[in-house]
Parts: structure tokens; C-alpha cells; sequence
């Protein structure tokens, strides 16, 4: 099955879906990635992540106003409902996300 445009996917999951606005050659999103992973098995798997390259999808990232990477957007049904740039440790990550789910 082909994987759904990201834009159909931020604008109809019904499911929170936190998106990771990144690019291969960011160091810090590459330090971020296993913090992600692990905050949403943690959160037991209620939010899905979707992974963006920034380099791939520079209209996605604009019409966000994506400035800098990493950055996060959580989102549902097309709504956002929290975001984030930079760095993050695993449990503000969990604290924040906690109360979208």
C-alpha cells in the first residue's frame, strides 16, 4: 500500500499525529530521533509520528512556518495542537504530549 501524501495525512488522521519537521544532515534531529521514538512508546503508542524531510517537502515546511529543524507539530484532524522547535528531553516531550491523548 502506497504511503499517503503527508498532507492528506496532518489534515484527516483522526489520530494525533506529531510531526518531525527534520533533514538527514541535522545533527540535533538525529540526536532527537530515539527521544521520539521512545516518548511515544512510552505514551503507548496513541500518537503517530510522521517524519518529514524538510529538504523533500519545502512547501509543507513553509506553509508551517517551519524556520528552523528540528521541529515538531502535533496534529489532529488537521488542527494543530501543540508545537516545538529544537531540542527536547524525553520527559518534557511526555509532559507536553500527555495532554493531547
Amino acid at each position: 500500500m502506497p504511503m499517503k501524501n503527508p498532507k492528506d495525512i496532518i489534515s484527516q488522521s483522526q489520530e494525533a499525529v506529531l510531526v518531525d519537521f527534520y533533514a538527514d544532515w541535522c545533527g540535533p534531529c538525529q540526536t532527537m530521533n530515539p527521544i521520539l521514538e521512545e516518548s511515544l512508546l512510552e505514551l503507548g503508542g496513541k500518537i503517530k509520528l510522521l517524519k518529514l524531510n524538510v529538504d523533500k517537502h519545502p512547501q509543507l515546511s513553509q506553509q508551517f512556518a517551519v524556520r528552523s529543524i528540528p521541529h515538531y507539530i502535533l496534529f489532529k484532524r488537521g488542527k494543530i495542537l501543540w508545537r516545538k522547535g529544537g531540542i527536547i528531553t524525553k520527559r518534557d516531550l511526555i509532559q507536553q504530549l500527555k495532554g493531547f491523548i
